[in-house]
């Protein structure tokens, strides 16, 4: 019988602070209704009324002390005054036989004195206990302990604790296979060390978010059955000077005291910028961990063990070099974006667990999300469910997916925008402009459906679905697309010899293509030369740079570049509307009754016959 694995019993914690706090306030609460029960009854008089009552032998006795007196009325009521203790004073107390009684100055206690001195210092005491008890951090150390503020806040996981092994993680086949290696490396060292191969230090996982970089990082640490140790890059920065320094040596302190385990550092990139681009402070701290983080992953006194850090960040290029050299981060496994195939594949993992309908083609969908990473393909599929639930259907069917990636990539249907005829029907011409030109051309995406429905800030949409990933583009492909997002431009001027604010974006991306054909991929008669280097961001963790490195004449003929190249397309796309100004009337006509059309009617319509594709899965 196997045993089951049975958690450490956490030492028993000691009293709660919150009821010490409250029985003190309690004590507070009760003095309070003591002192107002005693002294609700009495009655303050001034001074010079307190001398009159005494002339009229109201006052039967009164007890004096420095320049406060509290005394009886004959009638048995009590009152208190401020007085002055003068000749005057005590002639009329005396000359109508008041019965006096005189107290010396009070002298404060030396316990009531010590007791004031200590309070503040006894409220702290109880404040830091509360969050002892209360507060703090992850597995590690407590970081909500006044005294264990340097200690690590990474949250430690046991060999049998993680259940992600590599069959949970579809779609990075070539990262897992690079992970395999580091498996075998945890699982059997002496493998290796025998031929004199050193385990590994760290492996630094990079790609865009939603990839599934944590998820690869767990999967190791469940396919090598050992103690994981789990921290972000921003846990080790603190406010105070020496913390994050103190933090990296307790993670690996433990780390070593467990080993063999797996340090997994997400978003490393918070505390591994490259260091010397800082003008003192929080930087100072940030360069301190991190000089302390290079010293424990490959220092003179770092002491070989089976200590293997995984780390994860999308900004790979402002990581400091010292950090990326082997020895500290012996390699970099890229987890790309998934390819069709992988898409597929996600998309099976996450449709375990929801009702398909008989219309779903998972690789229909697969075909239509390029671009999607793992967790918007998951997202994807939550929008299709809700959107199925919202309908009361049984199952999730195709429409379903369709709409779900409309609204995530263009945003929700607006059913309350209003149109004139006259607005709809430009709208209407701008896309089919659009969708005409993507049928025509032949080095374009095959057309998948067009709509004049507003979504989120798009009063229409022209869909296009990639039969295939692309690695590269060439440059027939890209003059392509340019002529296609000119293709509203060019309709409405051509149909109501107008132009509208809607083709902004259109030309923003016309103009992108055709910059960087010139100044990045060599496409002009400027020549293979790459003028975009120079313009990278200044604030990625690099030296401040000049901007461009070339000269005003050539800014010029860059610009000039790029005006030929849009004139041209625009001319190109131009003649292919004009030629074809029977097919943009009657599909922008159909379109204005339907509102939206997929390909096959499109073609039906038009008469054109589908561009041939191919299955390359």
């Amino acid at each position: 019988m196997s045993k089951k694995f049975k958690r450490p019993t956490l030492p028993t914690k000691g009293p709660n602070a919150v009821w010490v706090l409250l029985f003190f306030l309690g004590l507070g609460v009760a003095y309070l209704f003591w002192y107002n029960s005693i002294n609700r009854d009495i009655e303050h008089v001034s001074y010079s009324k307190l001398l009159d009552q005494v002339a009229q032998d109201q006052i039967k006795s009164i007890a004096v002390q420095d320049y406060t007196a509290q005394g009886k009325y004959r009638d048995g009521r009590v009152f208190s005054a401020s007085v002055a203790p003068t000749e005057r004073f005590w002639s009329a107390l005396f000359d109508h036989k008041v019965d006096i009684e005189i107290f010396p100055p009070e002298k404060q206690s030396w316990g009531s004195m010590l007791f004031l001195a200590l309070f503040p210092l006894i409220l702290l005491m109880l404040f830091f206990y509360f969050r002892q008890n209360q507060g703090g951090g992850g597995g590690g150390g407590g970081a909500g302990k006044i005294f264990n503020v340097g200690k690590s806040k990474a949250k430690l996981f046991a060999a049998n604790q993680i259940s992600v092994t590599f069959k949970d993680v579809a779609g990075v086949q070539d990262a897992k296979e690079d992970l395999k290696e580091i498996v075998d490396f945890l699982k059997s060292p002496a493998k290796f060390e025998r031929l004199g191969a050193k385990i590994p230090r760290g492996v630094l996982l990079s790609g865009a978010p939603g990839n599934g970089k944590t998820l690869l990082a767990k999967a190791v640490a469940g396919e090598a059955n050992c103690p994981f140790f789990s921290i972000s890059g921003s846990d080790f920065v603190e406010v105070f000077v020496g913390v994050g320094a103190s933090r990296v040596r307790d993670l690996f302190a433990q780390a070593r005291r467990h080993a063999p385990c797996i340090v997994f550092i997400d978003e490393i990139d918070a505390v591994g910028r490259q260091r010397g681009i800082g003008l003192g402070g929080g930087n100072d701290e940030r360069e301190q961990t991190l000089n302390q983080l290079l010293a424990e992953m490959d220092g003179f006194s770092t002491e070989h063990g089976n200590v293997i850090v995984l780390a994860a960040t999308n900004r790979p290029d402002v990581l400091d070099k010292a950090l990326l050299r082997p020895g500290r981060f012996d390699r970099l496994i890229e987890v790309p974006y998934p390819d069709v195939a992988c898409r597929e594949e996600i998309l099976r993992v996450h449709v375990r667990s929801v009702k398909l309908g008989t219309s779903v083609d998972l690789s229909k969908i697969a075909r239509g999300t390029p671009g999607f990473s793992g967790a918007d393909l998951e997202n994807l599929i939550n929008e299709a469910a809700l959107l199925a639930s919202k309908s009361d259907c049984e199952a999730i069917e195709i429409i379903h997916f369709e709409s779900a990636r409309d609204k995530i990539l263009v945003g929700g249907e607006r059913k309350t925008l209003i149109f004139t005829e006259a607005e709809k029907a430009m709208t209407a011409y701008h896309e089919a402009g659009h969708s005409l030109l993507n049928l025509l051309l032949p080095a374009t995406d095959p057309f998948h459906k067009v709509t004049i429905v507003p979504r989120g800030r798009t009063l229409g949409v022209s869909w296009s679905l990639p039969e295939r990933d692309k690695t590269s583009q060439t440059k027939t492909e890209l003059t392509s697309r340019i002529i296609v997002a000119l293709g509203g431009l060019l309709a409405e001027k051509l149909v109501f010899n107008e132009q509208t604010t809607g083709v902004s974006n259109d030309l923003e991306k016309a103009s992108a293509i055709a910059r960087n054909m010139v100044k990045s991929f060599g496409m002009s008669p400027l020549g293979p030369i790459d003028y975009e280097t120079a313009s990278e961001h200044p604030y990625l963790g690099r030296d401040m740079q000049n901007g461009k490195s070339f000269s005003e004449k050539t800014s010029e003929r860059i610009d000039a570049e790029v005006e030929k190249i849009i004139n041209d397309c625009y001319n190109q796309g131009n003649k292919l509307l004009v030629e074809n100004r029977d097919k943009l009337n009657l599909f922008a006509q159909t379109l204005l009754e339907k509102e939206t059309l997929h390909a096959a009617e499109v073609y039906e319509l038009l008469g054109i016959t589908p561009r041939e594709t191919h299955n390359l899965q």
